[in-house]
């Protein structure tokens, strides 16, 4: 625990860091690229299956047994590789690198040594996730997902030893990505923020160090708001702080507000809710208000940045979720009734971004 413990203790304020930790973060999430193409190879023999033609993405996903979300990670992580293209009528194909290599019995096949790996245990969890499209943690005698909570599901965030474990582990690259993204905003004028499932409430506090006049509320559940109680005390901002605790899917959002932020949470859910949570949040906004989504972000064509597409398969095998594009992002606004001035999301640190849908 001495590591994470230091989450709290060695951060006299909210700065950005003098040197970026993001190649930390790529180098720890690059098993993922090794997990997704072995796969691929070894257990679905997806490149043989490309050998006669291009192959509809519908079409292909059936025969690997692979339902859409899955099917998503996966071949948004390839794309990403260089390893398979969509053609013009948006088939999936393999590019020169894979037809050279990949299919088996070709003359300069590698599929042998990347096969090598096929029944290493990060391989085959791999495997058993896209498989049955679940989350770690949900079998038998497991603690229940790690990361997130919804009603129904055995949750870890429930039980006070892991949710303060998660959280402070989750602090401390928030602490890193906090500050960036409270310059990234602008909430002058604005009076009340409301953060839903703010975690930790690092990202809400550098937003209130910023902006004097703010007050906000953070709405998560009860073990992790602990841990919030304690930052918002060491950051002396505890007076403008409301923790709540509550559902983001079932319990109503405060009326009339002027911001909500959305900060690395729909990642950790499938479309569907996603859209509920995002029309949720553009209800209770007052008109003019911000709906903020903090997040890293897909290219819009799904085929990279590579980075992106590994982390969207951790996220794939810890939640419900996966990574989206920015025209996802886009749309699910658009759909809640909100503009989006910017389609481009401005910038924060460790692969994160900003996109701001405004309440007509």
């Amino acid at each position: 625990m001495e590591a994470i413990e230091l989450n709290q203790e060695d951060v006299l304020d909210l700065h950005p860091p003098t040197v970026d930790p993001t190649p930390l973060f790529e180098l720890y999430r690059g098993s993922y690229g090794t997990e997704l193409l072995t796969a691929a190879v070894a257990h679905w023999d997806l490149f043989g299956k490309l050998r006669s033609g291009p192959r509809t993405i519908n079409d292909l996903a059936a025969e690997l047994g692979l339902k859409p979300r899955p099917m998503s990670v996966l071949l948004t992580a390839l794309r990403a590789m260089k390893l398979l293209r969509l053609d013009e009528q948006g088939r999936v194909q393999m590019t020169v690198l894979s037809r050279s290599h990949l299919p088996p019995g070709s003359e300069y096949d590698v599929g042998g040594y990347i096969g090598l790996s096929a029944s290493s245990p990060g391989v085959m969890e791999m495997v058993a996730r896209l498989r049955s499209n679940r989350p770690r943690g949900l079998d038998l005698n497991e603690d229940g997902t790690a990361f997130i909570y919804r009603a129904g599901i055995p949750s870890a965030m429930e039980q006070s030893d892991l949710a303060r474990h998660f959280t402070l582990s989750l602090a401390g690259r928030a602490k890193n990505v906090a500050p960036a993204l409270a310059s990234q905003i602008d909430l002058t004028g604005a009076e009340l923020l409301v953060d839903v499932g703010g975690g930790s409430g690092i990202y809400t506090i550098a937003i209130l160090k910023r902006f004097p006049q703010l007050r906000a509320v953070l709405i998560d559940r009860p073990e992790v708001l602990r841990v919030a109680d304690e930052f918002r005390k060491k950051y002396g901002v505890a007076d403008r702080l409301e923790l709540r605790e509550g559902d983001m899917f079932s319990d109503l959002l405060p009326s009339g507000v002027d911001a909500i932020l959305l900060s690395n949470i729909l990642h950790d859910w499938d479309q569907p809710e996603c859209q509920k949570l995002v029309s949720m949040a553009a209800e209770a906004l007052r008109p003019d208000g911000q709906l903020l989504i903090h997040d890293v972000f897909l290219n819009d064509e799904h085929d990279g940045p590579l980075p992106i597409a590994l982390y969207s398969a951790a996220l794939f095998t810890l939640t419900e979720g996966r990574a989206y594009s920015a025209a996802e992002y886009r749309q699910w606004m658009t759909t809640a009734g909100l503009t989006v001035d910017d389609p481009i999301p401005r910038p924060t640190l460790i692969h994160c971004g900003v996109l701001t849908g405004y309440k007509g």
